[in-house]
């Protein structure tokens, strides 16, 4: 048996602030660059475009109706032409990519989710997951997901699963994925999360809980965690400022978040990238993650499944079913395979 070896680029970059145009072509120039410099995966972080809702921790849900509205004005779907170009661009590279997007529906103008693609490096979707849960105030824009994205994906890359923040929290979700073989396991973030007013309370640390959850799981499952954390550059910071005079303090002091590869001992295998905006690069040798498999093999001899059980329902879950004629809906149908 041979096992792949590869180089991954993180993308700890920001979008262009509720832009969804540009950011999808900010997003195309990165793969690019990612391309040249070797990479056969890029990992771009949670909900990249156009944005991560920062804004919900910052001030009460009735000062935020024009930023909801700008946010669904700059949802993109699955079908969409945004992703369509971004697998094009990954066709033409030879490049497997991960994207965050804050995905839209036909049957409603408000109906956001924190959603995710792979997409290969052939132009194709091979995986849509939807976050489970929103996180805290993160329920005040998207809407819980669905188990149809709790897939892995064989790609000559090695067999690859993801999940979205604080889903990593989730053993059942982990779980879900090591054992269907997860060898290569991504996980998106936000560049900064505030849980506290930072002036009277202690701060939820998310560089520590990345590196917390994302060595947890590469541990118990011996494999690689290709972490991407978004990235809060000044013009966004500045515009979120604008509106309230406690924002730019609460999110100055705030903890960002981090963009690491760690690998199956549990440790980073790169450097950890916060406080500069770019591209980081790490290598993954998946002949590592054999091994370790000795001491625990959480899906194998270091198990008993005579005593546990996990039952997964991954059907799409949508607001309407017809059964009339046999035909099933197509006003929210996924396309997961795009054709140039």
């Amino acid at each position: 048996m041979t096992y792949p070896a590869f180089k991954a680029a993180l993308a700890h970059v920001a979008p262009v602030f509720l832009d969804k145009d540009r950011t999808v072509e900010k997003a195309c120039s990165l793969i690019r660059e990612a391309a040249r410099n070797g990479a056969e995966i890029i990992v771009f972080p949670e909900t990249y475009i156009p944005t991560f809702p920062v804004w919900c921790a910052l001030q009460a849900p009735i000062h935020n109706h024009d930023l909801f509205c700008e946010l669904a004005a700059n949802t993109i779907q699955v079908d969409g032409p945004e992703l369509a170009m971004i697998a094009e661009v990954a066709r033409e590279c030879g490049i497997f990519v991960s994207m965050g997007f804050n995905e839209g529906t036909h049957v409603s103008g408000g109906c956001i989710w924190n959603s995710n693609v792979l997409i290969s490096d052939e132009g194709t979707v091979l995986n849509h997951h939807r976050k489970i849960v929103p996180t805290f105030y993160e329920k005040l824009v998207w809407a819980p997901g669905d188990g149809a994205g709790l897939v892995v994906n064989p790609t000559r890359l090695g067999q690859v699963g993801m999940l979205i923040c604080g889903e990593n929290t989730n053993p059942l979700a982990r779980f879900t994925l090591l054992a269907q073989g997860e060898q290569v396991h991504l996980s998106t973030y936000p560049p900064v999360w505030p849980s506290h007013d930072p002036a009277v309370h202690e701060n939820y640390d998310l560089k520590n809980a990345i590196l917390i959850r994302a060595g947890a799981h590469a541990f118990e499952g011996k494999l690689f965690n290709l972490v991407a954390a978004g990235y809060l550059d000044r013009a966004a910071r500045d515009q979120l400022a604008s509106r309230d005079k406690e924002a730019g303090r609460i999110l100055d002091a705030s903890p960002r978040g981090i963009s690491v590869a760690i690998g199956p001992s549990g440790t980073p295998i790169s450097e950890i990238q916060q406080a500069d905006e770019g591209l980081l690069y790490a290598d993954v040798d998946l002949a590592l993650c054999v091994e370790p498999k000795q001491l625990h093999d959480l899906v194998g001899g270091y198990n008993r499944f005579d005593i546990f059980q996990l039952t997964v329902d991954r059907r799409a879950q949508r607001p309407v079913r017809f059964h009339d004629n046999g035909d099933t809906p197509d006003a929210d149908a996924d396309t997961l395979t795009f054709h140039s």
